[in-house]
């Protein structure tokens, strides 16, 4: 689930880019669409990054990941966190002006959150990803689980899960049904992933 996660957080990364390098000088409806994409990132890698330090890290711990690593993780986070927010102001400051100015500013900024998201998550993954395979069945792990089904209610749950398979790989799909049911997918996602397929999926089209 976790390299789910991180293969949308990529995806919209190099969504926005190309959407800013390509943006037209005074068009308000598209600075308007990629702000709504833009808001529905910003919270989904939010609570992803949040939900990490208070559920995930505990769990990481417990199955032998050292402290080191996970206070370093917590450093990468807090510069992701500072350039998440940059980011937010030029989205923002876009979404008021559309001006080609202003697209380039975001643009920028999103460079560099990409950057340094990209290798927060290219690190975790070198330094967890054997250890969560191997301790797959391990209690920690389970509970950890659950408490990330617990975090969210069904309206955020289903925006997730409608925004995590928009554009996913083969490879991701299956690994997202290994790890959520199907009939939960097709409830959630659908139902009440509406509002993702309805207003931002498009802005991607």
């Amino acid at each position: 689930m976790n390299k789910v996660i991180h293969g949308a957080v990529r995806r919209d990364l190099d969504r926005f880019r190309r959407a800013l390098g390509a943006f037209p000088d005074g068009d308000r409806d598209r600075a308007a669409a990629l702000h709504r994409a833009w808001t529905n990132f910003d919270a989904q890698l939010t609570e992803h990054h949040e939900g990490e330090h208070e559920i995930a890290w505990p769990a990481m711990e417990a199955i032998g990941i050292d402290t080191s690593t996970i206070s370093s993780f917590d450093s990468e986070h807090e510069a992701m966190a500072a350039d998440l927010a940059a980011t937010r102001e030029s989205m923002a400051t876009l979404r008021r002006t559309a001006t080609r100015a202003d697209a380039d500013a975001a643009a920028a900024a999103m460079t560099k959150l990409q950057a340094t998201a990209v290798g927060h998550l290219d690190h975790e993954e070198r330094e967890t990803e054997s250890a969560l395979i191997e301790h797959d069945g391990d209690p920690a792990i389970k509970e950890m689980g659950k408490k990330f089904s617990r975090r969210v209610g069904p309206a955020r749950a289903g925006v997730f899960f409608a925004w995590v398979q928009d554009g996913a790989s083969a490879e991701e799909l299956s690994a997202l049904r290994q790890s959520v049911p199907g009939p939960v997918l097709a409830i959630m996602g659908g139902l009440f992933g509406r509002s993702y397929r309805r207003r931002v999926a498009p802005v991607w089209r």
